[in-house]
């Protein structure tokens, strides 16, 4: 446990576990609940799958992962694992859906290309290796427990 916990010494990291956590929130919301001009569950579930050829468990996983993952960075609450599956969430976006389209976001066809989501994994793999930082849950708990 105190290995999934621990944290680097920075605290400049709560600026990039913010802006990561707060995307993912806005993309797992729109997913999961229909905000911010999403599709919503039903919506979601039903372009992953018949759309993307995505199993609906897979398609649960990857809007679950999203939504409650950005939660944990923003917190900073089990950042190595909420980052461990956003990662794979990305990677699985980026070969599965925008490789096809190329590198470049402006591609205007039904999906840009890897760009963004290769932003997106390489940052959560940041947190993955590193840590939440010193201002995060993560740190008082571990805090706590030494």
């Amino acid at each position: 446990m105190k290995k999934i916990l621990k944290v680097s010494p920075q605290r400049a990291d709560l600026i990039l576990r913010l802006g990561l956590g707060i995307v993912f929130f806005a993309h797992g919301a729109q997913k999961l609940l229909g905000w911010f001009g999403g599709y919503g569950w039903a919506g979601t579930i039903g372009f992953f799958t018949k759309t993307l050829g995505i199993p609906a468990f897979l398609a649960a996983i990857a809007i679950l992962t999203e939504f409650f993952g950005g939660i944990a960075l923003i917190f900073g609450l089990f950042t190595r694992l909420a980052a461990l599956g956003l990662a794979i969430t990305m990677l699985v976006a980026a070969l599965k859906v925008h490789l096809a389209n190329g590198f470049f976001l402006d591609l205007k066809g039904p999906a840009d290309g890897i760009e963004y989501v290769f932003v997106l994994f390489m940052l959560a793999l940041y947190f993955v290796v590193k840590g939440a930082g010193q201002i995060s849950l993560d740190y008082l708990i571990t805090k706590r427990e030494n």
